[in-house]
């Protein structure tokens, strides 16, 4: 499907500059509304949740949302800072039209967006998202006053989802005796996080969790290793756990401050899963997933299937083999018999779970090694990427990569969805070797372009 405004993720951009404007956002709101409409059943009128992350501008794109809405006829329920994962579960569990979410993610303050999930919890189906960009293209015309919609907060939505992700972690287990570092990116999981960890029986010390619409990702959470290796070497934690701004990817680190990313993560959970006769078919990574967690899955005669990269692609290909985990190496873990999209929260409980199970710190627990991995990123001027990929000096430096690396690396060259970019990845056991690979891939790349 081509689309005009939405990505891999729904819309996203800079604030104040389109699409990410309150004029645009406002007939975001009115078009997703006439979709939904339409789809309603019992001619009753449709509800949707609206969530979002700390970002200052979350406030202008609420209401400008709720406007859009309202004005189509759908009635909204405001939870104010809710991660990601809480909004699909709560349109879930109260049986509503749909969800939204405010949120750029991992991205700076500047940068907002808008993300939704169908009445299921599920990204929306591709149909869906090109019936509202049709429906964009459209005059907007508001209802007349009869035909409103309304809006309320919602005031024991945080208390719901905390319950939630309580219920994800066995009713046999506890984390009591263990000391938990809970970096929460000063986003949408600060009031949610540290309850969670706490009520299971955990001592939690809390770190990034007084945003003030301006620090969200700012030197913490899950794209700033070094806040979490900080607080769990400060507070002599058994372990730490950091989420983004939104709430939907995930590190860890163990005693010593040693980070463990989503590849090595979801081998604890596969693992885990494999041992205790609970795993359902394989694993699904991305391309972007490390050679030596794939390898080490093998050993444990653990199916693997790579999915392009996104978190939308990974639970497409889960769906289509019917298996239940998969992530990728950023942090976003998926377990899907536990809940319909990545959840930080949910997947850190896993890896809890996994641990406890097995008596075993997160360094005992992950039992290989990452290769190392190099990337490179090649501009273009002009051209196809595709064609610059294919060109035979390009192809020919690949295959002399490979065949140096032999069957223990790998080679990926992936064009950029957004940008004139090539990306050359290169992994493999020697360090040294990689680089050498990448530079000379690279190169190729550069001259054929």
């Amino acid at each position: 499907m081509t689309r005009k405004y939405f990505g891999t993720d729904g819309v996203r951009g800079t604030v104040g500059e389109a699409p990410i404007t309150p004029d645009f956002v406002m007939r975001l709101g009115y078009a997703a509304g006439k979709v939904l409409a339409r789809k309603a059943t019992g001619g009753g009128r449709p509800t949707v949740l609206i969530g979002k992350d700390t970002r200052v501008s979350g406030y202008m794109l609420e209401s400008a949302l709720e406007a859009g809405l309202s004005s189509a006829g759908v009635d909204v329920l405001l939870v104010g800072p809710m991660p990601t994962p809480g909004v699909a579960y709560l349109t879930r569990a109260l049986r509503l039209s749909a969800g939204i979410v405010i949120s750029a993610s991992h991205n700076p303050y500047q940068d907002n967006g808008i993300k939704f999930f169908s009445a299921d919890g599920n990204k929306l189906a591709d149909a869906t998202e090109s019936a509202i960009e049709a429906a964009l293209d459209q005059p907007l015309k508001c209802k007349s006053s009869a035909g409103l919609g309304k809006a309320r907060r919602m005031d024991d939505a945080a208390g719901r989802y905390i319950e939630f992700c309580k219920s994800t972690f066995p009713a046999n287990l506890d984390l009591h005796g263990l000391r938990i570092a809970v970096d929460c990116a000063h986003g949408a999981g600060y009031h949610i996080a540290p309850h969670v960890f706490h009520e299971l029986g955990a001592e939690v010390v809390t770190v990034g969790a007084a945003p003030d619409g301006f620090n969200i990702n700012k030197g913490v959470g899950a794209t700033h290793a070094e806040s979490l290796q900080r607080a769990v070497r400060r507070a002599k934690a058994d372990v730490g756990i950091a989420l983004d701004g939104d709430g939907d990817r995930l590190i860890m680190a163990d005693a010593r401050g040693r980070i463990y990313d989503g590849d090595e993560l979801l081998y604890v959970i596969a693992a885990h899963r494999k041992k205790a006769r609970t795993l359902r078919g394989g694993v699904v990574g991305t391309q972007m997933t490390n050679l030596a967690m794939a390898q080490a899955l093998a050993k444990l005669k653990i199916p693997f299937a790579r999915a392009k990269v996104g978190d939308r692609y990974v639970l497409e290909l889960l769906h289509g083999r019917g298996w239940q985990i998969g992530g990728e190496n950023s942090g976003h873990l998926i377990c899907l018999d536990q809940h319909t999209t990545g959840d930080a929260i949910v997947s850190a409980l896993q890896v809890l779970q996994a641990l406890i199970a097995a008596d075993k710190t997160l360094d005992q627990a992950v039992d290989f090694k990452l290769y190392p991995q190099e990337l490179v990123n090649v501009r273009f001027a002009g051209g196809s990427a595709r064609d610059i990929v294919a060109a035979a000096p390009v192809q020919k430096a690949v295959a002399a990569s490979e065949r140096i690396l032999g069957n223990d690396g790998r080679v990926l060259l992936r064009p950029s969805g957004t940008e004139p970019v090539i990306r050359v990845m290169v992994e493999g056991k020697v360090k040294k070797t990689v680089s050498a690979c990448a530079a000379a891939i690279a190169r190729a790349v550069s001259a054929a372009a």
